[in-house]
């Protein structure tokens, strides 16, 4: 009979890659379910696999892959290598630079492009690409170097990357101070019933599903980081509607989290279910004419617009705009279309 006994490995030569604390609310479950969930990019076998060699400790003891987590337990994943994120390594990738000078640049991401190395994403990503292209960029507060803020995986547009460390303090300041300038264009599900407005919510993790954020409302307002978005509707398009949304705040999934809570979710946003239909018709044609639309713009509708800052040395306000790119761009004109189509009938 095969010995599924956890091996323990020698604790100081290894590298803690996730750090969980059990919820109070979770009913008991098999601790390789349980991290499916929580770890990005994670199957099951891996978890399984991870547990056989002592990689997972839950209250500093290792544990079988069969263990049932309870509530504040606290899970720790740690492995021989340090974790691949804080291994990198400079890579010769093209990237869109919109503005350079010596303090920053600008860049426009396009969608598909990681910002910085993560878990199942250690190569191709936008940090990758600086550090081939420039020597010594200032480290930020999670010692990334370069970085101010991100943009998720699929989200298109512009970030600034700060190449002094007088640059890297002064451009942080102004996203955390919220004087920053930032709107986003999306393509939301729904008719947007008031032409614009502004979500308040606090943003954390989702309690169930590390992989989404969620919004805590009053009764747990001790929950998540205070967030607020205004959006603007630029265009009504049936089923779905063009939007503007201007970040007060730059929490993880802002846009798509605080879309989703007041019933529009992001179209083709997969991780918060616009990959589903969620508004119009049970025709089959209308299905046909959705899934073309998802083929055509095969991530969530999300592009970073338009950027402002004050510039760390001159002091003068800079902003910078980019095109709706081409994907969405093709996706808004079959919307378009249809929605002409629907008014004419």
């Amino acid at each position: 009979m095969e010995d599924n006994t956890p091996q323990l490995p020698d604790e100081d030569n290894l590298y803690e890659h996730h750090a969980f604390t059990v919820d109070k609310g979770q009913a008991p479950l098999r601790i390789d379910k349980y991290l499916m969930n929580f770890v990005e990019n994670a199957t099951r076998n891996k978890i399984q696999a991870a547990a056989k060699n002592g990689s997972i400790f839950v209250n500093d003891v290792p544990v079988k892959s069969s263990y049932k987590v309870k509530p504040f337990d606290s899970i720790r994943v740690l492995f021989t290598h340090p974790p691949y994120e804080n291994l990198l390594v400079g890579e010769n990738i093209d990237i869109d630079v919109v503005y350079e000078d010596d303090d920053l640049l600008v860049v426009n991401k396009p969608a598909g492009m990681v910002v910085h190395p993560g878990h199942g994403n250690y190569s191709g990503t936008l940090i990758n690409a600086l550090i081939y292209r420039f020597d010594n960029l200032p480290n930020n507060s999670s010692e990334r170097p370069g970085l101010v803020h991100r943009i998720d995986k699929d989200t298109s547009g512009l970030l600034v990357i700060a190449k002094t460390e007088q640059a890297m303090t002064q451009l942080s300041l102004q996203f955390a101070e919220k004087t920053s300038e930032r709107e986003y264009v999306a393509i939301v599900w729904g008719n947007m019933e008031e032409d614009e407005g502004t979500v308040e919510g606090n943003i954390g993790r989702h309690p169930k599903n590390r992989l989404q954020n969620t919004v805590f409302l009053d009764d747990e307002s001790d929950k998540g980081k205070p967030a607020v978005t205004h959006y603007k509707v630029l265009e009504r398009l049936g089923y779905v509607t063009l939007v503007s949304c201007k970040l007060e705040t730059g929490r993880t999934h802002q846009i798509r989290v605080h879309m989703k809570h007041i019933g529009h979710t992001l179209f083709n946003d997969e991780r918060y279910g616009g990959e589903k239909i969620l508004k119009g018709t049970t025709f089959t044609k209308y299905k046909q004419f959705v899934d073309n639309c998802f083929k055509i713009l095969p991530r969530q509708a999300l592009h970073a617009k338009t950027l402002g800052f004050v510039h760390p040395t001159t002091g003068k306000f800079m902003q910078f705009d980019t095109p709706i790119p081409e994907d969405m761009q093709q996706c808004i004109e079959k919307w378009r279309g249809y929605a002409k189509h629907q008014e004419m009938e």
